[in-house]
């Protein structure tokens, strides 16, 4: 990791200005992480200062006297200026209240010698991780626990058929599936979800003829805009993408690896889109420049399917661009041909001869 240093100016003014956590009864020997670090706690640790205005991820796992980790859980906060947020440890629960400590009052100057300075030193990279990570972002999508963890809690609910009716066993069935009906069926706990953005249900307008529906399947511009219609500008799309982002890569919430990979796929495939949102679509590319340096190789490919999703749309939208060359902004077809060697050169990824399908995505002739 590369450090910058902290020269006595902005010491000076993060020291004014910046944010506070404080942490009370935090327990000791506990993994404690804001943004890009973390640390186990000591007996003396209280929380951190100097915290850069803006948005941040706090996240802590408890381990026991053996080494082993607990399932991790944390929470995004943005600091306004000098903005103090304190949290305490909930013994019996053990986990961080989720409750505002409005009534403590402190004396900043008491506790300064027991709270850790923000890691500075992965500023740098913690910034383009979170730009549009704004304050909306954070209370639109937390969820209603307020808490991010990275296993979720389930609950059984009675099976039912297609009908909506209980299912009961049948002469028709396997002992396997006899045996499977006695199970119950495990649902999330709803209050633990991230309140993502949904999938529209149907991705073509009401009354669409079959022509219109595959246009729309073909370019899911139409899809796009309605997810589009809850934000307050379409750059906060980006938001959503790097919040699920840092739910996975901090959080380890599988759930939100799996959100970042279907917003990808949308976004790439909207020909009418990239002509519309060429801003949005210039901090996309910026924003998965990013994202592709920190993830792990591994996690861009379906184990299950040997499918690389994530190349496999670049794909699909490197293409589109090349096809719109002419109707967006240079700067984005520029940008996109730069991320595009980039990742050619990091991973390996093949792009050329954009204008051929892939084998498996190419039509299927059948010879009647």
């Amino acid at each position: 990791m590369e450090e910058m240093e902290m020269d006595n100016e902005l010491a000076l003014k993060l020291v004014k200005h910046g944010g506070t956590f404080i942490f009370l009864n935090v327990p000791v020997g506990i993994e404690f992480g804001i943004d890009m670090k973390s640390w186990t706690t000591g007996d003396k640790f209280k929380g951190v200062k100097m915290i850069p205005p803006g948005p941040h991820f706090i996240f802590y796992n408890m381990k026991d006297k053996y080494g082993n980790e607990a399932p991790r859980s944390g929470f995004f906060h943005y600091f306004n200026e000098s903005e103090v947020l304190v949290k305490k440890w909930d013994t019996e629960a053990e986990d961080i209240s989720t409750e505002e400590t409005d009534n403590f009052q402190c004396n900043l100057i008491e506790f300064d010698q027991f709270l850790g300075p923000y890691p500075f030193d992965i500023w740098k990279k913690w910034k383009p991780l979170s730009k549009h990570i704004s304050e909306r972002v954070i209370q639109k999508l937390t969820p209603q626990c307020k808490l991010i963890k990275s296993a979720m809690d389930f609950i059984p609910v009675e099976k039912k058929d297609n009908f909506g009716t209980k299912k009961r066993w049948s002469k028709g069935k396997t002992e396997e599936e006899r045996q499977e009906d006695l199970l119950p069926e495990l649902v999330p706990v709803s209050e633990m979800r991230i309140r993502f953005t949904d999938m529209p249900d149907r991705r073509y307008p009401k009354g669409a003829s079959p022509a219109e529906i595959t246009s729309h399947y073909l370019d899911s511009t139409y899809a796009l805009n309605k997810m589009l219609s809850s934000c307050n500008s379409p750059v906060e799309f980006v938001g959503e993408i790097q919040f699920a982002f840092v739910c996975f890569l901090l959080g380890l919430n599988l759930e939100a690896l799996e959100q970042w990979k279907k917003l990808i796929q949308l976004l790439c495939c909207c020909e009418k889109a990239m002509i519309r949102y060429t801003n949005m679509y210039s901090e996309l590319i910026t924003c998965l420049e990013v994202h592709l340096e920190e993830i792990p190789e591994d996690f861009l490919v379906d184990i299950v399917a040997n499918n690389n999703v994530i190349y496999k749309s670049l794909r699909e939208l490197f293409a589109t661009l090349r096809t719109l060359k002419n109707h967006v902004d240079g700067s984005l077809f520029c940008k996109a041909d730069r991320f595009k060697q980039k990742l050619t050169t990091k991973f390996g990824w093949d792009f050329t001869n954009l204008e051929q399908e892939e084998d498996d995505e190419a039509p299927v002739v059948v010879e009647l």
